[in-house]
C-alpha cells in the first residue's frame, strides 16, 4: 500500500511538472512573437527611427544568447527554482518599463532582460522535461508543439489590441508582463527535482566540461547551430523574401510567416506520436532529407503555388528536428548540468549569424541570392544527421 501510494505521488509530481512546463513555455512562445508584432506600433508611439529598432531587436536575441550560457551556472549557485523565478521576473521588469517609457537606453535594457527571461524558460524547461523523460523524443517533442502555439497566438493578440487603436500595444506587453508574472507563480508551486546548488550536489554528477570533447556532444551541436541558422533565416527574412522578390503581395507575404508556424506545429505533434515507433536517428535523418528537398523547391519557386508548397513541406520536415535532437543527446545532458547551456548557446549564434550574413549578400546581389545562402545551412544539417545516425547506429541498436 504504502508503495503504491509513493508510485501515485510521483506519478502526480511528474504530471504537475509536465503542466507546469507546457504553461510556461507557451508563454515563452508569445514572447517570442510578440515583440516584432508590436514593434511598428512602439516605434511609432516613441518616434523611434530604424537604427534604434534594430538594436532592440538585437539585444533581445543577445540576451536570449547570454541567458542561454548564464541560466546553467546561476542554478548551481543558489538552486533552480530561485533561478527561474529570477529570470522571469526579469520578464515582468522589461514588459512594465516598455509600456511607461520611451527612453532608448531603457527600452534597450528592456529588451535586454526580455532576451534573458526567455533563454531561461527555454533553458530550464527543456532541461526539466529531459529529466523526467531521458530521451523521450514525443517528450520534448510535445514541450515545442505548446510553444508553437504560443508562438501562433501572440500576433493575433498584438492585431486584436491595435486595431482600432496604434497605442494599444500598450496593453499587450503589459498582458505579458502580467503572464511573466504568472510564470514566476507557476514555477513557485512547482515541485523542481534536482533543486539545490552544486556544493550540496551529491552522487555522480559530471560538473565538468569534459563533454565539450563528446562526439554526440559537438554533432548536436553543429545540428542545432545550422538548423537555427535557417529557421532565424525565415523569421526574419521570409515576408521580405516574397514582397521584394516579387513572388507574392504583401498581405500574402505576411500570413506566410502564420502559415509556417502553424505547419511547425502540425509537424510537431506527428513526430511526437511517432516518435516511440521509431528511431531517433531515423526520425532524424526522414525529417532532414525531407527538409532538403523542400528547402530547395521552395528558394527555386517563382510563382505564388510552388511557393507555398515549399512552405508547407519544409515547415512540416524542420518542425521535428530541434527537439529530436535536444532528445537524442539525452542522457549526455542528463549527466552533464552545464551541457544544455553551452549547447543551446552555440545553437544561438547560429539565429545570430545567418539573418546578417543574408543581409549582406542581399545588398550585394539581391534578396533572391540572399535567400539562397540558407541552402548551405540545410546542407551542413543534413550531413551532420547522416553523421549523426551512422554514430548512433551501435547505440540504437
Amino acid at each position: 500500500m504504502h508503495s503504491k501510494s509513493t508510485n501515485n505521488e510521483a506519478s502526480s509530481s511528474t504530471k504537475a511538472l509536465f503542466l507546469g512546463c507546457f504553461y510556461t513555455f507557451f508563454v515563452n512562445g508569445g514572447l517570442a512573437l510578440i515583440l516584432g508584432s508590436i514593434l511598428p506600433f512602439m516605434s511609432e508611439t516613441y518616434d523611434l527611427n530604424y537604427k534604434i529598432t534594430g538594436l532592440l531587436l538585437s539585444f533581445h536575441s543577445i540576451g536570449n544568447l547570454v541567458s542561454s550560457f548564464i541560466s546553467g551556472l546561476v542554478p548551481l549557485y543558489i538552486g533552480r527554482k530561485k533561478s527561474i523565478m529570477m529570470f522571469c521576473s526579469l520578464g515582468i521588469i522589461a514588459f512594465t518599463t516598455m509600456a511607461i517609457t520611451g527612453n532608448p537606453i531603457l527600452l534597450l535594457l528592456a529588451f535586454f532582460l526580455t532576451g534573458l527571461n526567455r533563454g531561461a524558460v527555454s533553458n530550464f524547461n527543456n532541461t526539466v522535461v529531459n529529466d523526467i523523460a531521458t530521451g523521450k523524443a514525443w517528450a520534448l517533442n510535445l514541450l515545442h508543439s505548446i510553444f508553437s502555439i504560443g508562438a501562433f497566438l501572440a500576433p493575433f493578440v498584438a492585431i486584436l489590441v491595435t486595431k482600432n487603436n496604434p497605442d494599444g500595444w500598450i496593453y499587450a506587453v503589459l498582458i505579458w508582463a502580467v503572464l511573466a508574472f504568472t510564470q514566476v507563480v507557476v514555477y513557485g508551486r512547482m515541485n523542481i527535482p534536482n533543486n539545490y546548488p552544486v556544493k550540496e550536489k551529491k552522487g555522480n554528477k559530471k560538473i565538468d566540461f569534459s563533454f565539450l570533447k563528446n562526439k554526440y556532444f559537438l554533432t548536436a551541436a553543429g545540428i542545432l547551430f545550422s538548423y537555427l541558422c535557417a529557421e532565424q533565416a525565415f523569421n526574419g527574412w521570409l515576408v521580405t523574401y516574397f514582397k521584394d522578390s516579387g513572388i507574392m503581395g504583401t498581405s500574402l507575404a505576411q500570413s506566410m510567416s502564420s502559415l509556417l508556424w502553424i505547419v511547425i506545429l502540425i509537424g510537431r505533434l506527428v513526430t511526437a506520436a511517432i516518435s516511440n515507433k521509431i528511431k531517433k536517428s531515423k526520425l532524424l535523418l526522414f525529417n532532414a532529407i525531407g527538409y532538403f528537398i523542400f528547402i530547395i523547391f521552395l528558394i527555386s519557386s517563382r510563382t505564388v503555388t510552388p511557393a507555398v508548397i515549399g512552405i508547407i513541406g519544409t515547415g512540416f520536415f524542420m518542425a521535428g528536428i530541434y527537439p529530436t535532437t535536444i532528445s537524442s543527446a539525452g542522457k549526455l545532458l542528463k549527466d552533464y548540468p552545464l551541457a544544455l547551456s553551452f549547447l543551446l548557446t552555440i545553437a544561438g549564434m547560429g539565429s545570430i549569424l545567418m539573418p546578417y550574413i543574408i543581409g549582406n549578400v542581399a545588398d550585394a546581389i539581391g534578396i533572391i541570392g540572399g535567400m539562397s545562402v540558407v541552402a548551405i545551412a540545410v546542407v551542413i544539417t543534413l550531413l551532420l544527421i547522416i553523421y549523426n545516425s551512422f554514430i548512433y547506429r551501435k547505440i540504437e541498436e
